[in-house]
């Protein structure tokens, strides 16, 4: 990435973004424990609470390490410091007070009330069909609707989710500014049971990260599009999808349309196991082919696109696993094998010896073809969302899974069941020594690249649009 010379007025900007509000517009999720926040996150080792935020300081008591918001990017996103600098600026960003902190201990939750309109459109229009490429009849639909608008004191458009009475409940500024940095922010008060949306008759419901990506999509596939449901999350946040498929009991796909880059690739896992937990299992993607839908209209009116960007932890993952090679399992050894390849730290060993462990106790009269089952299953249960924690973390998690392993199979005689249970612990190892391996080849290419050399790879593949 080539060097950004931020002004130190940027950089204390950036480190005092409220970490909390960030992170909800983000999708993250998060609990009020008094005057702090607990991040909820999971990873392989399972769920985990121990990062607390307050303002835009952080502290995660496991690790021991803390800070504010630039370094958390960091640690958290394995961001570099101008990334992280960047997505924070992203924001609309106001510096936090030097009030005393029983201050923010009287928070209370804000009245909701929408931004005052304008007497007219004509600067969200302007902004919506030139720099954004929007069909004018699209805007004028959501207009017509009084769920978009022009707000009167800086000509803002307002999205407005409306509840199942047609009240409103929510609301998002968008800047039209044609120069400096843009801005996205949800009015306080705002319910995020609701969001932007339109719903129609069909069974299908279409969701976006953000109104102009909705707004897009809408624009490049018109017909008919009244006749189905489309909602905007605002971030990567679940409950305005959860409330509409209620709220609407015609609705049973669920066609998520999120951004073609590392978080939107997150999220769409983390969405459809979310959604799948509540009873929903018709659940697609539909990836765009460039960076988000917006991109694509940009890209056919003949102005530069963002390209997609690979998540670079499932690519690698994806990988590695299917270049696992078959190693035709030996239980007189494996406990030497799989004690040898940890010690050495041969992951990738460990990972085959585990993974052909497991094979041979489900079934060793078809133990090759097992061993490509499982493969496959690594491939098809990785989600990135749920390997977030740090190397260390990944060391103790595989260290626990290889003395679960020698425990277990210290046993002499076995029922079916047991067999199954020991297969079970030796491909939770296989994935436990997979997911370190990944970490030790990321970082690797990290220190490897230069500043100014970029790796490019092929961006997840799409649905098809039909």
């Amino acid at each position: 990435m080539p060097y950004i010379p931020f002004t130190d007025e940027q950089k204390q900007l950036a480190n005092s973004v409220d970490l909390a509000e960030y992170l909800r517009v983000r999708g993250e999720k998060l609990e009020r424990v008094g005057i702090e926040h607990k991040l909820i996150y999971y990873d392989s080792s399972g769920k985990h609470d121990s990062i607390t935020i307050r303002g835009s300081k952080w502290f995660d008591h496991k690790n021991q390490v803390g800070g504010g918001a630039i370094k958390f990017m960091q640690e958290f996103y394995d961001m570099d410091f101008q990334t992280a600098v960047q997505e924070l600026l992203g924001q609309r960003v106001t510096p936090l007070s030097h009030s005393p902190p029983k201050a923010i201990a009287k928070e209370e939750k804000k009245e909701f009330r929408l931004p005052q309109a304008n007497t007219n459109m004509h600067r969200v229009y302007a902004y919506l069909i030139k720099q954004r490429f929007i069909a004018p009849e699209v805007i004028t639909h959501f207009a017509k609707q009084h769920t978009l608008y022009e707000d009167k004191e800086h000509h803002n458009a307002v999205f407005v989710g409306i509840d199942e009475n047609g009240v409103p409940r929510q609301a998002s500024k968008r800047s039209t500014n044609s120069y400096g940095n843009s801005f996205r922010i949800t009015c306080q008060g705002s319910d995020t049971r609701y969001s932007f949306a339109h719903f129609g008759e069909s069974k299908r419901l279409y969701v976006f990260e953000a109104p102009i990506d909705m707004l897009s999509f809408l624009t490049l596939y018109p017909k008919e599009w009244q006749k189905h449901s489309y909602i905007a999350m605002n971030g990567v946040y679940e409950n305005a999808v959860l409330t509409a498929l209620k709220n609407h009991s015609n609705l049973s796909e669920v066609i998520l349309c999120v951004d073609n880059d590392e978080g939107g690739i997150e999220a769409a896992d983390r969405l459809r196991d979310i959604l799948n937990e509540n009873g929903y299992s018709n659940v697609k993607r539909l990836a765009p082919p460039y960076k988000d839908w917006n991109e694509v209209l940009k890209e056919k009116n003949g102005v530069y696109a963002l390209p997609a960007v690979p998540n670079k932890h499932k690519e690698e993952y994806h990988c590695q696993a299917e270049n696992l090679q078959y190693l035709k399992c030996r239980p007189d050894k494996l406990t030497s094998q799989i004690y040898a390849a940890f010690k050495n730290e041969q992951y990738k060993y460990l990972a085959e010896y585990a993974l052909a462990g497991s094979a041979f106790f489900i079934d060793k009269s078809c133990e090759k073809d097992m061993f490509a089952k499982l493969r496959a299953k690594l491939k098809a249960e990785y989600k990135p969302y749920t390997d977030k924690g740090k190397i260390t973390a990944k060391q103790k998690n595989l260290q626990e899974c290889v003395t679960a392993v020698m425990k277990d199979l210290r046993q002499t005689a076995r029922t079916r069941e047991q067999c199954i249970n020991t297969a079970k612990l030796l491909y939770r190892l296989a994935d436990s020594a997979l997911r370190l391996n990944v970490e030790d080849t990321l970082s690797e290419l990290t220190q490897e690249q230069s500043e100014s050399e970029y790796i490019v790879s092929e961006p997840e593949q799409c649905m098809e649009f039909g």
